[in-house]
């Protein structure tokens, strides 16, 4: 489904994703993927900001007072030649506000560092509806599980070989939000915490160990 499908109103959740155009990397090494998770929170904001003028004024990014919000983020997680947003909106075309800023600014900062032109992304973005509970509860497994494929690629079509391996691995995994909700905030909370704003999505983990037994039990499911 396509964004001209789905009416992406307040108070319901959709399941946002691209892809580089011609399935080409749109995140090179750690710098990119740097930028982009800096984009995410500072793109979701009432003002049009510059990541460069920003630096100059607070410490991290994340210090910065953005304002209202156009979205809330509920997770996401980047891979080298896409990305995956489970979003709200918050107002009123917050969705489309937002990730019209989120492409265009890591596009330009995409052509500027690698002396390019033209369209970085697959066309707009995709969008699917989270109509149910359930599907919604998936979606946090299904994002948060995308970085196994760099160790296994072929887990979707022949199940996870090694459950214990694939948790490990997305849950050490940098450019995801499963860090945020897995570790012990009070001793390793990051940085990147402030991108989410999880009080509008259904409180489906209320600790640590649940999420932890939600993705066991998806990884076991799906193992051979």
């Amino acid at each position: 489904m396509t964004t001209r499908v789905i009416k992406l109103v307040p108070e319901e959740f959709y399941h946002i994703y691209n892809r580089g155009t011609d399935k080409r990397i749109i995140f090179l090494d750690q710098a990119d993927y740097t930028r982009f998770i800096e984009l995410l929170y500072l793109s979701n904001s009432e003002y049009l900001v510059n990541v460069r003028d920003i630096k100059r004024l607070v410490k991290s990014v994340f210090d910065f007072d953005r304002g209202n919000q156009l979205v809330s983020i509920g997770a996401y997680c980047l891979m080298p030649n896409h990305f995956h947003l489970l979003l709200t909106p918050v107002v009123e075309n917050g969705i489309s506000i937002f990730m019209g800023k989120l492409g265009t600014s890591y596009s330009m900062y995409f052509n500027r560092r690698y002396v390019r032109t033209g369209s970085l992304f697959q066309g707009t973005f995709k969008a699917q509806y989270a109509n149910t509970d359930e599907y919604l509860k998936y979606l946090y497994s299904y994002i948060h599980l995308n970085p196994v494929k760099l160790i296994d690629p072929t887990w979707k079509e022949e199940g996870i070989k090694d459950a214990v391996k694939a948790y490990e691995f997305a849950l050490a995994y940098k450019y995801s939000s499963l860090p945020d909700y897995v570790l012990d905030q009070d001793i390793t909370a990051r940085q990147e915490a402030g991108i989410l704003d999880r009080t509008p999505f259904p409180d489906y983990f209320t600790e640590r160990k649940s999420i932890q037994k939600e993705l066991f039990e998806w990884i076991s499911f799906i193992s051979p």
